[in-house]
């Protein structure tokens, strides 16, 4: 049997309503899991992301974490300085130029780390990590012209983490 062709009037193109209903849920998801990372423990989420990253690889400057948190540098040493107080981290001078901090995880660091719920990145950054490159482009192109759309858009946006992850 011949495969049928779909007209245009028969595909199903989503309305804005259920895109809306979906981003709640991606939101609302992330949210949520944040506030349990929390009250599991005693971190909030982007501070155990930061320690994840710090223990993928150890001995981070400052700069190095904020790209992988993609965040401000300013952010990153505020969730530094936040850790170090509860020693979960350490800070250092990088022997090569004495202008830059390294960072690394302590003992507790990594024993909180250990115990703590998954993922440690959060919900929202590991699902898109996640991705395969084809809906990792297709998402990219959607959101662009969503923001496109919006009259009031401040760029430096990007660079902060989501309010309930901090």
């Amino acid at each position: 049997m011949p495969k049928k062709h779909l007209s245009s009037e028969q595909v199903a193109v989503p309305s804005s309503l259920e895109i809306l209903k979906q981003l709640r849920v991606v939101i609302r998801a992330a949210q949520q899991h944040s506030l349990w990372i929390e009250k599991q423990c005693g971190v909030n989420g982007a501070q155990l992301w930061l320690m994840q990253e710090l223990y993928e690889e150890n001995d981070l400057r400052v700069g190095e974490l904020a790209h992988r948190l993609a965040v401000h540098q300013t952010t990153t040493s505020n969730l530094i300085d936040a850790l170090e107080k509860r020693s979960f981290v350490k800070k250092t001078r990088d022997p090569n130029d004495q202008r830059a901090v390294r960072v690394s995880l302590t003992e507790e660091g990594v024993a909180l780390l250990l115990k703590a719920p998954k993922p440690a990145r959060g919900l929202l950054p590991e699902a898109l990590r996640n991705l395969d490159e084809a809906d990792l482009s297709h998402l990219k192109f959607g959101l662009a012209g969503l923001i496109k759309s919006i009259e009031v858009v401040d760029e430096g946006f990007e660079n902060l983490p989501l309010p309930f992850t901090m």
